[in-house]
């Protein structure tokens, strides 16, 4: 068990204009002693990872909606790989078909989460994965 709050930065990349899931697990991990950092709406790459850095976040969790997460997940992830942030862990979730992770995961996405992915899942992974 970490001995000080996970710090999670929870960004909505691009223009996809629904946060509603977003803020849900936002509050979730909140609720779960985890210190979160909502980016809002129409975020670029380089803003969330930006904000990874400033906020020296354990970990980020990216909501696409819109079906740019190939576009847009890549970007990020060689973002946090080239200011050496490639430890922070990489978390998405959406409306993203069985198909793309694989890839995702090769990019260093550490999970998927897709619809109706239970909220406890994703609280239980983000712990499990930051180093204490």
């Amino acid at each position: 068990m970490n001995s000080r709050k996970i710090r999670v930065v929870v960004a909505k990349p691009g223009l996809d204009g629904h946060d509603r899931g977003a803020k849900i697990i936002a509050r979730a991990l909140r609720d779960a002693g985890m210190e979160v950092i909502y980016t809002g709406l129409h975020q670029t790459p380089e803003q969330i990872v930006e904000t990874v850095l400033q906020e020296d976040a354990d970990a980020v969790g990216l909501s696409i909606l819109s079906g740019a997460h190939m576009t847009l997940v890549p970007r990020i992830a060689a973002l946090l790989k080239s200011e050496g942030a490639e430890d922070v862990v990489l978390v998405v979730g959406g409306t993203i078909p069985n198909d793309d992770i694989p890839e995702l995961k090769q990019l260093g996405v550490s999970e998927v989460f897709t619809p109706g992915a239970p909220v406890q899942g994703i609280i239980d992974y983000i712990k499990q994965s930051v180093p204490g």
